[in-house]
């Protein structure tokens, strides 16, 4: 007894067969159909169901190291760069010519440090030698050129984002190619203009420095490496002594001298206080030295005020006709040139202030008190200014009107 699909199977081969007799370009495709559908009908089981044809065979394995193998074969292959195959690496070095002689200055960085770096000054010569080491001698670097800058520019941190160059020289090394082997290549900047003094403040940093460039197609290959630079000044002729009154009018009557104006950041200032009159319970008298820092132009200008040291005097409550001996030794204490409208972008002052404290610690001075006062305390601003191979400041004393 043959099952329903058997039956419409043979119904099919018989309808085939009494159209084979008919003409036409069909009669063999129609008698080999027939020949197909006999040979199945034969095929099936007594139960009627129809033996499920074996799965093909499973394709050969590959292996994930041949694949690897064609996927790199190509070396510029869009699955190898997004695999991340490094290209040629290069270690890039610049040495100064004069590196073994030059001398060194030591110089305070962002985080307070101090390192020595290649000590320059305004109109000296930049030379040397930018080194390109491979470190893969069976690749070659390929490269969109190579240069070398001088860049002296200011960097404000409130403003981190934008650097204001002053100084930019370039060079250019290498054109677009390729370089098989290791090699060096010579730069000169002759007579290089240096017009500020290298600083780090609290809010704004000048710094010069060189920079090599390797300009590739993905990422670039940079190297920098900062100088410090001195200016120079000369000493003024005329070094006279300070001598000035203040006080405040029935109360304090004091009179201070310093013996010069000019000092270099290596000196010290001797000088004397002569009380006059005292109707004030003073009982601590000390100089304070002061840098103000200014950055900013217009509106936005803002003041940092950095107390550098505090030197006292006089311990004690003085009486009228005493003397007390100043003597302010500058070397221990980290003082740097004043710097004037650098750039417009920012300056540096410095100020001797002369404090008295009495016995409610109540401070006086003349910027708090009796700022309008000709016998308000004095606040004498000091000029910092360098000349080899020493330092100097040069301290403006206020005039009474």
């Amino acid at each position: 007894m043959r099952s329903e699909h058997s039956s419409r199977i043979v119904a099919v081969y018989q309808g085939a067969c009494a159209v084979s007799t008919a003409p036409g370009a069909g009669l063999r495709r129609l008698q080999r159909q027939g020949e197909r559908m006999r040979a199945a009908s034969r095929a099936l089981p007594a139960g009627g169901c129809a033996a499920r044809p074996p799965p093909p065979p499973p394709p050969p394995a590959r292996s994930r190291r041949s694949a690897s193998v064609r996927c790199t074969a190509g070396g510029r292959g869009w699955l190898a760069v997004l695999l991340g195959a490094a290209p040629q690496s290069v270690e890039v070095d610049i040495v100064l010519n004069d590196a073994e002689s030059r001398k060194r200055a030591e110089h305070k960085t962002e985080d307070g440090k101090k390192e020595k770096y290649f000590l320059f000054y305004d109109g000296e010569t930049v030379s040397g030698k930018v080194s390109l080491a491979l470190k893969n001698p069976n690749k070659r670097l390929e490269h969109q050129g190579i240069k070398i800058e001088f860049i002296g520019q200011i960097e404000l941190y409130y403003d981190r984002g934008n650097h204001h160059e002053f100084v930019s020289l370039v060079k250019d090394l290498a054109r677009p190619g390729e370089i098989s082997q290791s090699q060096a290549f010579d730069f000169e900047f002759t007579h290089v203009e240096k017009p500020y003094e290298s600083y780090t403040g609290q809010n704004v940093k000048l710094r010069y420095f060189l920079r090599a460039t390797i300009s590739r197609r993905l990422n670039d290959v940079v190297k920098e490496m900062d100088i410090v630079v001195h200016t120079l000044s000369t000493y003024p002729e005329l070094n006279s002594s300070i001598k000035m009154e203040v006080g405040i009018e029935d109360c304090l009557h004091i009179e201070f001298e310093y013996n010069k104006s000019k000092y270099h950041l290596k000196d010290v200032i001797v000088g004397k206080i002569y009380f006059l009159l005292v109707r004030i319970k003073i009982k601590h008298m000390e100089i304070d030295i002061i840098k103000r820092e200014t950055t900013g132009t217009g509106p936005n200008v803002y003041h940092e005020n950095d107390t550098i040291a505090k030197y006292e005097i006089m311990d004690g409550a003085p009486v009228r006709g005493e003397s007390i001996p100043i003597r302010l030794f500058l070397a221990g204490y980290e003082l740097t040139p004043t710097m004037r409208d650098i750039n417009k972008k920012f300056s540096v002052r410095y100020y001797l202030n002369l404090v008295l404290i009495d016995e409610e610690e109540r401070r006086y001075f003349k910027q708090q008190l009796l700022p309008n006062s000709i016998l308000a305390f004095a606040e004498t601003p000091g000029l910092v200014s360098r000349r080899w191979p020493e330092h100097r400041l040069l301290v403006n004393y206020m005039q009474r009107n």
